[in-house]
């Protein structure tokens, strides 16, 4: 009767640990993201629209009422910001985001001296203001 038991927990402590692994190598061959968003001030202006390029690609136009909320691998990253309403504007403007794994990245749109730029919220990020900026 002993060996019986004996040999059922071991059975179990072993599938246990077959399936820890497993588990563990699942989590790691997943990317690490993070998660951006991009939000217009509210002053912006009603007929100004900017593209949103990262790392050099085209994610999205922001047009009035509209923002982008994307993920990212973790690493450095190059936010650029181009004007797309008017012609003969300054040069685009840049920003730097290293992005870590689980974190959130808010940036502001700015419009400033003929500028377009990006700013970090800054803002701390509660539950109530994560669901907020939850993907529609």
């Amino acid at each position: 009767m002993r060996s019986r038991r004996s040999f059922g927990s071991r059975a179990l402590l072993i599938l246990a640990f077959v399936g820890a692994i497993s588990t563990g190598a699942v989590a790691q061959a997943r990317s690490p993201l993070g998660r951006l968003v991009v939000k217009r001030e509210p002053g912006f202006g009603w007929n100004l629209a900017f593209d949103l390029h990262i790392d050099g690609r085209p994610a999205a136009t922001l047009i009035r009422g509209h923002g982008y909320d994307g993920w990212l691998p973790a690493g450095r990253h190059l936010l650029t910001v181009y004007t797309a309403s008017y012609v003969g504007l300054p040069q685009p403007t840049s920003t730097t985001v290293y992005v870590e794994s689980g974190r959130t990245y808010v940036f502001i749109a700015m419009w400033d001296s003929n500028l377009i730029f990006l700013r970090p919220s800054g803002e701390l990020l509660t539950p109530g203001k994560l669901w907020e900026l939850r993907p529609h």
